[in-house]
């Protein structure tokens, strides 16, 4: 019998998924019956496109037809780019699937679940211009102002020395990453440009 697939995402390591995994376990409790299988799928990564190492492991398990709803917590988890989105749940209702957004209560199937998708989708990608415009006009205003300097040279979030630390413990980058909350790359970033620490 094919699976529901709960598809989770953040956009960064530091943030935290507790908040979506209740809302969506709380309509697990309602609309799943005994015996269904549940497949969570969960992402830390931007929204912006579609690469993303667990979205396309859902992607490939939907083309296998392994799965019969997919469940989000709101829909732009699954993209905020609206012609992603909208090929996206085109191509799903397309192929039967139930597509629900929790938080939106929300039940996408059909000619009207594409629809208020592409609505939906439109406002998220709006919402994401709209941050853009206010960060590009505060560090305008910044600028004129002489006050902006951007981000430094060598500066991070946390002490390369650190990192070095944990890794001589033999921890690998991403338990590195979780431990010190910040992303891989970074990890590497400290690994890799900081000079040696005697101290």
């Amino acid at each position: 019998m094919p699976a529901i697939a709960i598809y989770v995402r953040v956009s960064t390591t530091g943030q935290n998924i507790d908040g979506q995994r209740r809302e969506i376990e709380r309509w697990l409790k309602g609309n799943v019956g005994e015996g269904e299988e549940v497949r969570w799928y969960i992402d830390k990564a931007s929204g912006n496109n579609l690469a993303r190492p667990e979205f396309e492991r859902l992607q490939r398990d939907i083309f296998h037809g392994e799965i019969k709803t997919v469940v989000c917590w709101k829909l732009d988890r699954l993209s905020r780019s609206l012609r992603d989105g909208i090929n996206t749940l085109a191509d799903w209702c397309d192929k039967g699937l139930r597509v629900v957004a929790t938080s939106q209560m929300i039940d996408f199937n059909g000619s009207l679940g594409k629809m208020l998708a592409a609505v939906l989708l439109g406002i998220a990608e709006m919402e994401q211009e709209v941050r853009r415009e206010r960060q590009a006009a505060g560090i305008a205003a910044a600028k004129a102002k002489g006050v902006y300097i951007g981000r430094q040279k060598g500066t991070t979030k946390a002490k390369p020395r650190r990192a070095r630390q944990l890794r001589d413990k033999g921890l690998t980058a991403e338990e590195i990453a979780n431990s010190m909350k910040v992303s891989v790359r970074t990890v590497f970033r400290y690994l890799d440009d900081s000079p040696a620490d005697t101290t």
